[in-house]
């Protein structure tokens, strides 16, 4: 049963129509108000997929609200910021949030040479971008711990480096979001997740994925002395909620075209939205539960989102992990 779900605000919306920046405030405080959420989430891109940027906007979700989680899944820049700074800033916001902050890092890899362009800006190369979501990681994790840190890396180097925020959690923790098809890269992003990550967020981008990923992973964590029971997971997911599910699904294909370009397939863009009626998407939704996600954060890919806000926590969420 999903002991968790999260809602993802659909930030990039801003710029063409979703919702003002007022209302993407306002909906994350009806969150807030909600005990079917325990976390609130935003996405992340620099230049390859424009958005309000996230720890900006993350620093008024902290002052907007209280109680819920605050989480950017995954942070496709990770690998391109300066890893001092951004412990100083995240720091900073889990002390402003009093420890409510969740970040999943990923690579931020894009095809068609997108993530290529934005890293040029920042002299980081698309080759270099998993080995830099490690280095920063590490990084990370010793500012938040240690005072008068020296580092040694392949990409980033210094002397007697020290925060003087640190983190209200501790240790605070760094989940990493990953979805890879089967391939080359497979087993190294699963070997990652499972020896540098306090959790996993992944996206189901075609039928299986979660499932698949989750049995090997659960493999590697107890080859490692950990506990697959234990580890965190949540899936970060799309809603469109209608009386038909062709319909809904067009409409979220409009919306995802709008939103990262014409990039997902029908297929696609199928796995990763439960779609159509309440029990359409109850279905769906209890699915990823049996597949492996004990949470789940939701999008929903829907221009009309106060309607889709409202069938979501009436029609759909108080079902999830009930039979049906």
């Amino acid at each position: 049963m999903a002991s968790a779900f999260g809602l993802t605000l659909p930030q990039r919306g801003v710029l063409f129509g979703v919702m003002t920046y007022r209302e993407m405030l306002d909906l994350a405080v009806q969150a807030e108000d909600c005990d079917l959420f325990t976390s609130v989430w935003v996405g992340d891109s620099l230049t390859a997929k424009p958005r309000p940027e996230a720890l900006g906007l993350l620093g008024a979700l902290a002052a907007c609200t209280e109680r819920l989680r605050l989480g950017v899944g995954c942070m496709a820049s990770f690998p391109v910021r300066d890893p001092l700074l951004f412990a100083y800033q995240w720091a900073s916001l889990d002390q402003l949030s009093g420890g409510r902050m969740a970040l999943a890092a990923c690579t931020g890899l894009v095809a068609g040479g997108v993530s290529a362009r934005e890293g040029a800006l920042w002299g980081v190369k698309d080759r270099e971008r998993a080995a830099r979501l490690e280095e920063n990681i590490d990084i990370c994790r010793r500012l938040w711990a240690e005072d008068d840190v020296s580092f040694d890396g392949r990409f980033t180097s210094f002397d007697g480096a020290s925060i003087e925020i640190k983190p209200t959690q501790s240790p605070c923790p760094i989940w990493i979001a990953a979805n890879p098809p089967p391939g080359p890269f497979y087993e190294r992003s699963v070997q990652r997740v499972a020896t540098r990550a306090d959790g996993w967020m992944t996206s189901q981008l075609f039928p299986g994925m979660l499932a698949g990923y989750w049995r090997r992973l659960s493999e590697v964590l107890a080859e490692n002395g950990k506990d697959p029971d234990a580890f965190p997971t949540i899936e970060y997911h799309n809603v469109n909620i209608g009386s038909e599910r062709e319909a809904c699904l067009e409409e979220s294909k409009r919306f995802l075209d709008e939103y990262y370009g014409p990039v997902f397939s029908p297929p696609m863009v199928e796995a990763w939205t439960a779609a159509g009626t309440p029990d359409d998407c109850v279905k769906h939704l209890n699915a990823l539960v049996a597949d492996g996600a004990k949470q789940i954060t939701l999008r929903m890919t829907a221009w009309d989102q106060q309607g889709q806000y409202r069938r979501l926590i009436e029609e759909v969420l108080p079902r999830v992990g009930n039979a049906t």
